[in-house]
Formats: structure tokens, C-alpha cells, sequence
């Protein structure tokens, strides 16, 4: 059972994660690729809204992704944008990445060996994974305007479309974590936690929810 206070810390957490940006037009949304086919359609979203008249899908796979989407990440994520009535000629894929800073590097490589100007990029990932995404674009790619993005969904309702609440919340202490120990290495750029969040994942940790953390620490 997952107590009462862990549910609290979770949802706090989850919060923290989003960045909350108000969507506006940029020059190209970026899906970044994981197990969720739901960044595929918040993108469409977005695109179909007029947020961004091109799309770029970047992701390979993983050993959570492979099995789903063996032909990877980003292949998939165009196949669903084309269902979804996207032209073609709208979606390009970087299919290499394989985590967050490769997302950014290579999709900003790819567009610029395709001549498209950037000056703005609507991020869209899972929703706890916004202000990493975040903070690893304005890092690696720090001259374009960045407004992070993810489906609208209640801490609760994600819970429910992953269907194993232990593994949401490892995912989001795994998440925070790496917020905190990338700067140091130069993937991302440092972003304050508040200490009520950071005390929130101490709690976290010390009731087990450990699963999805980095193995490489600080330096």
C-alpha cells in the first residue's frame, strides 16, 4: 500500500516537474521519445493548433521501449503524426538519441543540415519530465527560445493510464534526482528545488521508491 504522505510528496513532485508555460507559436515542436505514445499525440496537437508548422520526432530505443516500438522511438511517433493526419512532409526524424541531451543535439544537428532557421522550439515530452527537458535544451542549445509542453493530465489520471503507481512515483524521484546531479556534469543547467520538494523525495527515498535512479554520481 502507498500511504497517504507518499501520495501527497508524489503529487508535489509531479508539480514541480511541470513548468507550466503558456504554449505559443515557435518555430518547430520537438517530441522527445520514451514509452509514452502520448507525447506523439500532444504534439499533433500542438502542430494541428498552430504552434509550430514543422515537427521533429528524436528517440531510438531502450530496453523499456524496444519491444513496443521496435522500429524506435521517433519511426513510431511519425507513423502515429501520419495517422493522425499530419502530412508527411511535416515530420522529420532524428532516430538515433538515445537520452535527453542526444534528443537535443542531434534534432538541432538535423535541422540545421536541413536549412531551417530556429529561433524558438516547442518541447514536448511526459509531464514529469518537462524541467529536465527544459533545462537540458536552454544547456545545449541556449540561443533559441524554449517552452516546454506535455499532455494535460492530473497526477491521478497519469497514475491511471500507467496503471502501476510505484513505478510512477520512482519515475518521478529518479527524475528530480537527475535534476540535481546533471548540472554538475554539464548536461543540463542548474534549476532550485524547492525544499519542501526536496524533503518530499527524502521521504520517498526512504520508503523504497528507488527504482528508476541515475547509478552515476555527482562528481
Amino acid at each position: 500500500m502507498i500511504s497517504e504522505q507518499a501520495w501527497e510528496d508524489a503529487e508535489l513532485i509531479w508539480e514541480f516537474h511541470q513548468m507550466h508555460h503558456e504554449p505559443r507559436p515557435c518555430s518547430v515542436a520537438v517530441g522527445l521519445g520514451s514509452h509514452d505514445l502520448g507525447v506523439a499525440d500532444t504534439t499533433v496537437d500542438l502542430y494541428r493548433r498552430g504552434m509550430a508548422p514543422l515537427i521533429v520526432f528524436t528517440g531510438a530505443t531502450s530496453p523499456t521501449t524496444r519491444a513496443r516500438m521496435p522500429r524506435g522511438e521517433a519511426v513510431h511517433y511519425r507513423e502515429r503524426a501520419l495517422e493522425l493526419g499530419v502530412p508527411p512532409e511535416d515530420v522529420l526524424v532524428e532516430p538515433n538519441a538515445r537520452n535527453t541531451g542526444e534528443n537535443i543535439r542531434l534534432t538541432r544537428a538535423l535541422l540545421e543540415d536541413a536549412g531551417r532557421p530556429i529561433e524558438s522550439v516547442l518541447l514536448i515530452s511526459k509531464p514529469y519530465e518537462e524541467r529536465r527537458a527544459y533545462a537540458t535544451a536552454r544547456k545545449l542549445w541556449p540561443e533559441v527560445k524554449v517552452i516546454s509542453a506535455s499532455a494535460p493530465m492530473t497526477f491521478a489520471a497519469y497514475v491511471d493510464s500507467i496503471g502501476d503507481p510505484k513505478l510512477v512515483i520512482d519515475m518521478l524521484v529518479g527524475a528530480l534526482q537527475r535534476l540535481t546531479l546533471y548540472p554538475a556534469q554539464g548536461f543540463m543547467i542548474a534549476m532550485p528545488v524547492p525544499d519542501m520538494v526536496t524533503a518530499a523525495s527524502t521521504r520517498l527515498l526512504a520508503q523504497g521508491f528507488t527504482s528508476r535512479l541515475a547509478d552515476t554520481p555527482a562528481p
